[in-house]
């Protein structure tokens, strides 16, 4: 049998991505507590997710919303993390907020944003031990948001688009 690259490579990118939410799901987390959220966005989703972004260029007109939608229609999947808001009851102060109590319930507990960007290293770190291209984009992650891909009660949402071409379609925008 021979199998020609481009014929399989849909299949490996969405592989990749799969093992990219795994890690996610996998990395350390503030007080072993796991309030992540990761869904992985393939086919015509893909399609739903950049059209949100144009809609929020048109609300916004902001241009990096426009240029994203249009390097994630080139993207074979996208990662999705977010997290789910709770406070670690450290009294630690990262969040600006003396006590826990004291934090106002729309700032962020500062241990949720770091597990989310943690998640997203260890994502791009098995994205680049499968030799797929990525690029961590908050725009993305904001259409995501909109369309509530994780479900009620998810925060800070951030996108991985994956793929694997010749020339990485994230970069050199």
């Amino acid at each position: 049998m021979i199998e020609n690259e481009r014929d399989t490579r849909i299949d490996r990118v969405v592989e990749a991505g799969r093992r990219m939410v795994t890690a996610a799901r996998t990395a350390p987390k503030a007080k072993g507590l796991d309030l992540l959220e990761c869904c992985l966005v393939t086919g015509d989703d893909i399609g739903r997710l950049a059209d949100e972004m144009l809609r929020l260029y048109e609300e916004t007109g902001r241009p990096v919303f426009n240029r994203d939608a249009g390097n994630i229609r080139q993207a074979g999947c996208v990662v999705i993390v977010g997290t789910r808001p709770q406070t670690m009851g450290l009294d630690c102060g990262h969040c600006g907020f003396p006590t826990c109590m004291a934090k106002p319930s729309e700032v962020p507990c500062a241990f949720n944003c770091v597990d989310v960007g943690i998640a997203l290293g260890s994502a791009a770190a098995t994205a680049s031990d499968c030799s797929v291209d990525t690029r961590v984009m908050y725009s993305a992650g904001m259409a995501a948001a909109r369309l509530r891909l994780l479900g009620d009660g998810v925060y800070q949402y951030f996108a991985i688009p994956v793929s694997a071409s010749s020339k990485s379609p994230f970069f050199d925008r």
